[in-house]
């Protein structure tokens, strides 16, 4: 019924204008994908961001971690809960959306998750702290997680006028 819903709904309507009535050769996107996952167990639910800076100035991460067997993705999904790296994440303050792991869509098997900033410069120090810390570079060399992705796929997204958050 969502798609009903939204059709019917004003502020949607008015202020998703520019992506609803693109014009053909200049649409939004080049293609749409749909990818179904379920959550890691140490983030089950997704969360809202709290972010307190300008909206335009928002940062939203969503990154994709390819592997090049389902034991080595199932390995870093272990990374993330088990070995510590979803609460370093938010020892660090990413602001976590979601942690999920790709039950079907393109680039299987993989793992995405969605982070945010409330500007470039936040993400940049987020991802520095990140790597200078000691919990992370205790966990990186770790023997049993070498190797687990193949492919580290960035996509940096920014919020609409019609967007949430």
């Amino acid at each position: 019924s969502m798609e009903s819903k939204l059709a019917t709904n004003e502020l949607y309507q008015s202020k998703g204008n520019g992506y609803l009535e693109a014009a053909h050769d200049n649409p939004p996107y080049k293609r749409i994908e749909s990818i179904l996952m379920k959550a890691f167990i140490d983030m089950p639910k997704m969360a809202t961001p709290s972010l307190e800076g300008p909206r335009s100035e928002r940062i939203y991460e969503l990154r994709s971690y390819e592997s090049a067997t389902e034991q080595l993705y199932v390995n870093k999904v272990d990374m993330f809960n088990a070995g510590g790296e979803v609460p370093l994440f938010d020892d660090l303050g990413f602001n976590a959306v979601f942690y999920g792991e790709v039950l079907s869509g393109a680039n299987m098997p993989n793992l995405m998750y969605m982070t945010t900033h409330e500007n470039e410069e936040a993400q940049t120090a987020n991802w520095k702290a990140f790597v200078d810390s000691p919990v992370w570079n205790k966990l990186k060399v770790r023997p049993e997680y070498q190797n687990n992705v193949s492919k580290n796929t960035k996509y940096m997204l920014y919020p609409t006028d019609y967007s949430d958050y």
